[in-house]
């Protein structure tokens, strides 16, 4: 009830104050009833972050350290004069910056560096704005995380140019390419990847959440704090805006809109009546080449620097933190009962963890639940219970190949205690096809249809059920 708590709060106080600031703006900066919430939880978030990019550079600054130390015991074998020169002191770096990284706290000044983070720096300008210890406190860490982040741009330049001065001394010398291969194309392989992990913690620094963008919206209406991000904020410092920018008078010389407007419609008309027509074709052009260019440089990494062909085919759930790549659902089946079963109904729960974008593997559960043996013979029961493995492959399109192993208590029981019993599992070997339909609903997303084969099933005694239709769907 925190959340929803603060967010009623926060709006009421920033409502009442704006009514406040308005008719005294000389007092707008005087803002210190903000709730302690809203700052702890900027300071969790931003802390989140912090640790996340730190973590995941000091492995990658590791990992570049051990291929670096591996090339250089295997050229040194061979040459070790190049091995001296080629890796003076590169190890040594990688240890210096892992260092500078945990260190930072952002004590200096930060100027933007790459793509430009307009979220960060209006979350800066507020808490700057605001003037009590929670924003002093989450201003102090947001200043920490974007310095880390600064360090991380400087990481990837620096391993660039390692891998550009190694990869220009394998073309210079024959035979080196075999020996140092390896850990060179493994180096191209982590710089992709770890590019792609600073990109999205870039993305998600730059992703408020409602109750901050609500802060903003109202804050942004105050001028005083519009003439205070004016001279406070990053944009501002980059293009040193005057410091009576906004006023008519700064205005004073350039050309108004209906200007620059009859200019355009003179050109227009000297191109006779085909002049309008042919202005919009060129300008319809000319978007079109630079939506173009802007997806192409999208693909390529442009926007944060990090334009770098992978060189192999990339898998994007490594740069995926552990949460995100798993993937939930349910599925239910039912048996038709026979001599020795009553109608069973299977209902599963799963979790899988995706390995790519192509192959999931996962664990599930499942329970039965027992009808009875007809329309005149409804009867519930707890009919048993299971536990189960399995693998997904996309074979092409909507369709997977599947496989799996399971463990199936077929008695009726009564009590837990009763599962104890492993002489009453039943081993089932599942192999088949699935096809996954997308769904608009916002709860079950995918619904997926299973044909498989028990080729375990003619084992048992008595025999179980040798096909099976299962179907199931997406959780997230």
């Amino acid at each position: 009830m925190q959340g929803p708590r603060s967010a009623i709060l926060l709006l009421l106080f920033c409502i009442s104050y704006s009514s406040y600031a308005q008719d005294q703006p000389d007092k707008a900066t005087a803002v210190t009833n903000f709730p302690s919430h809203f700052f702890s939880k900027i300071e969790n978030r931003i802390a989140g972050l912090d640790d996340q990019l730190t973590r995941q550079t000091k492995k990658y600054l590791e990992r570049m350290r051990r291929r670096e130390q591996r090339m250089y015991n295997k050229l040194y074998k061979k040459d070790s004069a190049a091995a001296k020169t080629l890796f003076a002191g590169s190890i040594g770096q990688y240890d210096a910056l892992s260092r500078k990284l945990v260190s930072d706290t952002g004590g200096g000044s930060l100027h933007i560096n790459g793509e430009y983070q307009a979220y960060a720096d209006s979350l800066q300008g507020m808490l700057k704005f605001l003037k009590n210890d929670g924003a002093a406190g989450s201003l102090s860490q947001l200043k920490a995380l974007e310095a880390k982040m600064q360090d991380a741009d400087q990481i990837k330049e620096f391993v660039r140019q390692r891998k550009q001065q190694i990869a220009q001394y394998v073309q210079q010398h024959s035979g080196l390419s075999s020996l140092l291969g390896k850990d060179y194309q493994g180096m191209n392989q982590d710089i992709y990847y770890y590019s792609q992990q600073v990109r999205q913690y870039k993305e998600m620094l730059n992703d408020p959440d409602k109750l901050t963008k609500q802060a903003l919206a109202i804050l942004g209406k105050l001028p005083a704090f519009q003439a205070f991000m004016k001279q406070n904020s990053q944009l501002a410092g980059l293009f040193n805006l005057p410091s009576n920018y906004g006023d008519p008078a700064s205005l004073s010389g350039l050309q108004t809109r209906d200007q620059v407007a009859a200019l355009i419609q003179q050109q227009v008309s000297a191109g006779g009546s085909g002049g309008a027509a042919a202005l919009q074709a060129n300008l319809q052009s000319a978007e079109s080449q630079l939506d173009g260019y802007k997806d192409k440089l999208s693909k390529l990494g442009g926007g944060s620097g990090d334009i770098d062909m992978p060189g192999f085919k990339p898998n994007d759930q490594k740069t995926k933190t552990f949460w995100k790549r798993l993937e939930y659902g349910m599925n239910f089946q039912t048996t038709r009962n026979n001599y020795y079963f009553p109608t069973v109904s299977d209902f599963g729960l799963s979790v899988g963890y995706k390995l790519s974008d192509r192959s999931v593997i996962g664990l599930g559960a499942s329970y039965k639940l027992g009808w009875g043996n007809g329309i005149q013979h409804i009867a519930f029961s707890s009919q048993g219970v299971g536990l189960r493995s399995f693998i997904d492959i996309k074979i092409k399109g909507s369709f997977s190949g599947t496989g799996g192993l399971e463990y199936n208590y077929t008695t009726p029981f009564a009590s837990v205690q009763q599962l104890r019993k492993w002489d009453n599992w039943v081993k089932s070997g599942l192999v088949g096809v699935s096809k996954t339909v997308s769904m608009k609903s916002r709860v079950f997303r995918k619904t997926k249809v299973q044909l498989l084969w028990d080729f375990l099933s003619y084992q048992q005694v008595p025999k179980t059920q040798a096909v099976v239709f299962r179907l199931g769907y997406g959780l997230n």
